[in-house]
C-alpha cells in the first residue's frame, strides 16, 4: 500500500495505480481508514481542536471519516486530475457539504494525497533604474527599438541600438525587417567587444524600457552570462532613457524625414551611413560641440574636463 501511496502523491490517479498494483478499491479504502484513524487528533495554530465533522446545507453533520471516503471517490473518478481547491467545490455541489478549502487541504494531507505543487519557472527579479552619476564611457548603456517606414514595400523595419550615455557613440545597431531578442544578445555581445569590457572588473549598466526583447528570458540569461545589470524603467517614463529617446528624435529629424525609402536595402544603407556620421562628424551642444568619437579622444587625451552625468 505504501507503493500505491508514494504514486498517487506523486499525481497519478487512484484508479489508474490501483489497476497497475492489481490491488482492489475496497482494500485500498480500507487501508487508509485505518490510518486515519490511528493518526492523532489535529488541532488549528490556536490550540482548538478539530471538531471532526461538518455540516450539510441542511444542518446534518458529516464526519471526516465520511468526507474522506468521498474524497477517495472524487479521486478515484472525475477529480482524479484536481487539487484540493476544485476538490472543495466537487464536494459542495456533489454532497451539500458546507466545508472550506483549508479543511479538504488538511484532510487531503492526512491521507497523503495532496497533488504535487507546480514548479514555478525561474523569473529574473525586475531592477528598476537608479538614480546614477555617470563620470566614464561604459558606465550606463541604454537601448531601444525605432520603427521605420518602407513606402516602395510598405512595411516596417526596425532598428535597435545601444547608445553610451557619457559619450553619446551609438555603440552598436541592428537594422532588420524583424527584431528578437536574439538581436539584442547578439548586438550586446558586439558592444562588449567593441568597447573591450569583457575583461574589466566594472561592467556596464544596460538599461531600457518594458518591451518584449528586453524583458525576455532569453536576454536576462545572457546579461548573467555576460555579468551585466540590466535596469528596466518603469511605465511611462521615458525621460529615464533619454538619451536613446534624443538619438531617436535626432535620426527621426534628419534621417527619417528626410528621405522616402523605397527599399529595405536601400534603408539599410542610408541609416547606416547617417549612424556613421552621427558618431564620427555631427556635433552635440551637451559634448563641447564635438562629436562622440571626438569627445571620447578628447577626454583620452585630457583636452577637456569630462561632464558628469546625471540620470
Amino acid at each position: 500500500m505504501e507503493i500505491a501511496q508514494k504514486y498517487i502523491a506523486l499525481g497519478h490517479s487512484i484508479s489508474f495505480v490501483l489497476r497497475v498494483l492489481e490491488v482492489e478499491r475496497s482494500t485500498y479504502y480500507a487501508y487508509v481508514n485505518r490510518r486515519l484513524q490511528a493518526l492523532p487528533a489535529s488541532t488549528h495554530s490556536g490550540g482548538r481542536p478539530v471538531p471532526g465533522l461538518s455540516y450539510t446545507q441542511d444542518g446534518e453533520p458529516v464526519s471526516d471519516e465520511q468526507i474522506c471516503e468521498w474524497l477517495m471517490e472524487l479521486l478515484a473518478g472525475e477529480g482524479s486530475s484536481y487539487g484540493y481547491r476544485k476538490l472543495t467545490v466537487l464536494l459542495r455541489r456533489r454532497h451539500g457539504l458546507r466545508i472550506n478549502k483549508k479543511k479538504v487541504y488538511r484532510l487531503c494531507k492526512r491521507m497523503d494525497v495532496l497533488r504535487p505543487q507546480r514548479q514555478l519557472k525561474i523569473k529574473y527579479p525586475k531592477r528598476l533604474a537608479n538614480n546614477r552619476v555617470i563620470t566614464g564611457s561604459n558606465q550606463l548603456w541604454e537601448t531601444d527599438i525605432k520603427y521605420g517606414w518602407l513606402h516602395g514595400e510598405q512595411r516596417f523595419f526596425f532598428l535597435m541600438s545601444i547608445i553610451d550615455v557619457f559619450d553619446r557613440a551609438i555603440i552598436t545597431y541592428h537594422i532588420g525587417l524583424t527584431c528578437e531578442a536574439r538581436h539584442l544578445v547578439q548586438i550586446t555581445q558586439e558592444a562588449l567587444m567593441k568597447r573591450q569590457c569583457f575583461d574589466q572588473a566594472s561592467m556596464p549598466v544596460i538599461r531600457s524600457d518594458n518591451g518584449p526583447q528586453f524583458i525576455s528570458h532569453r536576454f536576462e540569461e545572457a546579461c548573467a552570462a555576460f555579468k551585466l545589470i540590466h535596469e528596466r524603467i518603469p511605465p511611462k517614463t521615458p525621460n529615464k532613457n533619454a538619451h536613446i529617446e534624443s538619438f531617436h528624435s535626432i535620426l527621426e529629424a534628419e534621417c527619417y524625414r528626410r528621405h522616402e525609402f523605397e527599399t529595405y536595402p536601400q534603408a539599410y544603407e542610408i541609416v547606416s551611413q547617417f549612424i556613421q556620421d552621427y558618431n564620427r562628424i555631427r556635433i552635440h551642444g551637451s559634448i563641447y560641440d564635438l562629436s562622440p568619437y571626438e569627445y571620447m579622444e578628447a577626454v583620452k587625451q585630457r583636452t577637456v574636463t569630462p561632464k558628469q552625468i546625471k540620470v
